[in-house]
């Protein structure tokens, strides 16, 4: 329990600064944005590169947690499309609520849980969480919000088209693909480089808490609380345990082979709250009190879950 705590309790505690720093007004929410603007597109590519760079493909692919992470995913997809089209919700509600089941916090949260939990893997976690989500999970779900605006001037080739450049251009994906050339072609990387990018690396960890703690702060809370209690607890519960489905039944069927960090890792990774623009993406559909209420309760709740799922686990 105390290693639990010890890794819990800093995350969480890194937050709380950040809340309260913005609270008192020792910072303002723009600076908070700012910062978090660093931590996107500095520190984590930074961090992405020099994971991947630094090692041999070998070592940063890995075929059966990739596998188990998007079957996971996938069905997480189709069961809150499924749960939330029965109880009734419209379109654009549907869309930010699937969004919000599927779509965890891998940088900002994930990647710091990783590194007090799995230090020697973190990197290499996040660049394999990083590729699934980027490629699939988060396309799969603008399109459903895009559907759900029904703009029609626009065929689904082109909205993916679109969907998918705009994430190539995204630094920590271009800093990925980088990362991934340099290790196929098996590239020197000079220590001086190194040395920068393990420093700039070093301070994406607690700056992105605090952040994510600071953007807590001011959240629209106007909505369906009840719905938005489904969504956090979709995000929280069902990704996770459908994730956790798919790896045992991989393993158990022996069509992949999990060592037990991958395997805890894979399903801690679906464990973590919403990513933090969730918001950002429900206001282009009027939905952002609705993101906001849930993306906070899944924040909170997360210290009590992932503490159980760490029990557990590790």
């Amino acid at each position: 329990m105390l290693i639990v705590f010890s890794i819990t309790f800093p995350i969480y505690a890194a937050m709380v600064i950040g809340y309260v720093v913005v609270r008192k007004g020792w910072f303002a929410p723009s600076d908070m944005r700012v910062l978090g603007q660093y931590v996107l597109n500095i520190a984590l590519p930074a961090l992405l590169f020099h994971a991947v760079a630094s090692r041999d493909l070998s070592d940063v692919f890995h075929p059966g947690y990739m596998l188990a992470y998007l079957l996971g995913g996938l069905a997480a997809i189709a069961v809150s499309y499924l749960w939330f089209t029965v109880t009734g919700a419209a379109s654009q509600r549907r869309a930010v609520a699937v969004m919000g089941s599927v779509c965890p916090n891998s940088g900002f949260v994930g990647y710091p849980v990783m590194l007090l939990a799995f230090p020697d893997q973190a990197g290499v976690i996040l660049a394999l969480n990083f590729l699934i989500e980027n490629i699939v999970l988060i396309p799969i779900c603008l399109v459903l919000m895009d559907l759900a605006a029904e703009r029609g001037d626009m065929s689904i080739p082109r909205r993916l088209g679109g969907i998918f450049w705009g994430i190539l251009k995204r630094p920590m994906v271009i800093a990925l693909l980088l990362g991934l050339g340099v290790s196929l072609l098996q590239l020197p990387v000079p220590a001086a480089v190194t040395q920068l990018l393990s420093m700039l690396a070093a301070s994406a960890s607690a700056l992105a808490l605090v952040v994510i703690g600071g953007a807590l702060v001011g959240l629209p809370l106007k909505g369906n609380r009840a719905f938005a209690t489904q969504i956090a607890a979709s995000k929280l519960v069902l990704h996770p345990a459908l994730v956790a489905v798919a790896a045992s039944g991989l393993v158990a069927l022996g069509l992949v082979a999990l060592p037990p960090d991958l395997h805890a890792a894979v399903i801690l990774s679906a464990a973590m709250p919403m990513f933090g623009i969730y918001t950002v993406f429900a206001q282009e559909q009027g939905q952002e009190g609705i993101a906001s209420i849930a993306m906070l309760a899944a924040t909170s709740l997360a210290f009590v879950t992932l503490s159980a799922l760490l029990l557990w686990l590790v």
